[in-house]
């Protein structure tokens, strides 16, 4: 069994999740960059992973996991998402504090009480930002959506994702009023800065910028 410490688990996870964008393969100043690391401490830190036989590290090329460090990834991100899905759920947390909760919640290594707080949940392939949730197994439901910003004008879609990494941007989502599984028509988007018009579940008009678009996944309807 192999013993890591919860920052080198944040490194598989986040290698996983950047990959997934990716094609597999991640730059380091890419992973340095979503870890506020400098690149030489993510480059000594990949050397140790690699020793350990968890990914494979190319300098000036890039780096994946190998079968075992994906394996160890997608078991963190199930743990992740699961304690976020029972916070907001069962403790009512809203859903911009959910995610550094679960950040520190991720790291307990009780697989029993992983398997066992999954079925307490009824075994949910979402959390409440609409990521994923990877099964006992590892396998992963994958939404069929588009970003929000690449939405087509008057076609109905359905809220289905959103950047969970941000609080102040699901902070601005609950003060617009604006939910997971909402429906979205698309009225008019501005062709100077792209900003969108939209009407929400047939009633409530509000306009979002391009930014906060590009941070929202919807499914078309």
């Amino acid at each position: 069994m192999i013993t890591l410490t919860a920052t080198e688990e944040n490194y598989l996870k986040y290698i996983y999740q950047l990959g997934e964008a990716q094609s597999g393969l991640v730059k380091t100043n890419d992973l340095a960059y979503k870890l506020e690391h400098s690149a030489a401490s993510v480059t000594d830190m990949l050397k140790k992973l690699a020793d350990k036989k968890l990914l494979t590290y190319t300098k000036y090329y890039g780096v994946s996991l190998t079968k075992t460090g994906l394996h160890i990834a997608k078991k963190v991100l199930r743990k992740h998402r699961l304690w976020e899905t029972f916070l907001a759920k069962n403790l009512k947390f809203t859903w911009d504090k959910i995610h550094d909760i679960a950040e520190q919640l991720e790291h307990i290594q009780s697989d029993e009480l992983t398997d066992k707080m999954d079925e307490y949940l009824g075994f949910p392939k979402f959390d409440p930002h609409g990521d994923p949730i990877p099964d006992k197994q590892g396998n992963i439901s994958i939404p069929n959506v588009i970003c929000l910003a690449d939405a087509k004008l008057k076609k109905q879609y359905i809220l289905q994702n959103v950047n969970d990494d941000s609080a102040i941007f699901l902070k601005y989502l609950n003060k617009i009023k604006l939910q997971l599984n909402d429906k979205i028509k698309i009225i008019d988007k501005e062709e100077f800065d792209e900003t969108m018009e939209m009407l929400i579940n047939d009633k409530m008009r509000i306009t979002i910028s391009n930014d906060a678009a590009k941070n929202m996944y919807v499914k078309s309807i």
